[in-house]
C-alpha cells in the first residue's frame, strides 16, 4: 500500500492521513525530512536542537491535521516550511539568541568566486573549508537575511516560494537576500576569510 501512495500528490496524502489512512504520514513526512531537517540545521547549527524542532513541526502537522485546520490546499511545502520556521522564531526568541549586524551600501554578487569542485583531494579539501567558513558566517547574519539565504541557496526554493512562507513580498525577500550577500561581503572582509582557491 505504502508504494502506491508514493505517487499521490502532498494534497492527496494529506486527505488520505485525514480519512484515517496512517501509512499517508509516513510518505509525507519520508517526503519532506531531509528538507526539514537540513534547513533547520542551516540555522541551529545543533543536531541535537535540530532534531527536537524536527520532531515538534511533525507533531505540529499531525495535530493541525488531526483537529481538522488544514487549509492551505495545493500549498502543503510552504505550510510545513512556515510551521519549521515560525517554531525555529519561537525557540530563538525564548533563548533570545539573535544576533544583528549592521548593512552596508556595498554591491556586487557575493558568490561569483565559487568554483565547482574538481576531483582533486586537496582542491576538495579546500572547497570544504570554504563552504564550512561561509557556513560559520552565515549563522552571524541578521535572522531575517540569514532565513532568505538558507532558504534560497540551501534549499533551493524560488523568492515567491520564500515570500510565501515568510508572508512578506517578493521584492522585501529579494532585499533581505541582497543585504544577506552585502553583508556576507562585509563579514569575509572584516574576519580575512579566503573564499577562493
Amino acid at each position: 500500500m505504502k508504494t502506491k501512495l508514493l505517487k499521490n500528490s502532498d494534497e492527496q496524502l494529506v486527505s488520505l492521513y485525514i480519512n484515517g489512512e496512517e501509512s499517508a504520514l509516513e510518505v509525507l513526512v519520508s517526503r519532506y525530512q531531509q528538507k526539514i531537517f537540513s534547513y533547520i540545521m542551516m540555522v541551529v547549527r545543533d543536531k541535537d536542537l535540530a532534531e527536537d524542532l524536527f520532531q515538534d513541526t511533525f507533531i505540529k502537522v499531525i495535530n493541525t491535521l488531526r483537529v481538522g485546520n488544514y487549509r492551505e490546499e495545493g500549498k502543503f511545502n510552504q505550510w510545513i516550511m512556515r510551521i519549521t520556521r515560525n517554531l525555529i522564531i519561537d525557540h530563538f526568541r525564548k533563548n533570545q539568541k539573535m544576533s544583528f549586524i549592521d548593512n552596508n551600501n556595498e554591491t556586487g554578487n557575493f558568490f561569483d568566486n565559487f568554483s565547482e569542485p574538481t576531483h582533486s583531494i586537496e582542491q576538495i579539501m579546500i572547497t570544504n573549508q570554504i563552504h564550512d567558513s561561509l557556513r560559520s558566517l552565515i549563522t552571524l547574519l541578521p535572522d531575517k537575511q540569514k532565513e532568505v539565504l538558507i532558504m534560497r541557496l540551501y534549499q533551493d526554493m524560488s523568492f515567491k516560494e520564500i515570500a510565501d512562507i515568510t508572508n512578506v513580498s517578493i521584492n522585501t525577500a529579494l532585499g533581505r537576500m541582497r543585504y544577506a550577500i552585502l553583508n556576507l561581503r562585509k563579514l569575509v572582509e572584516e574576519k580575512n576569510v579566503i573564499l577562493t582557491y
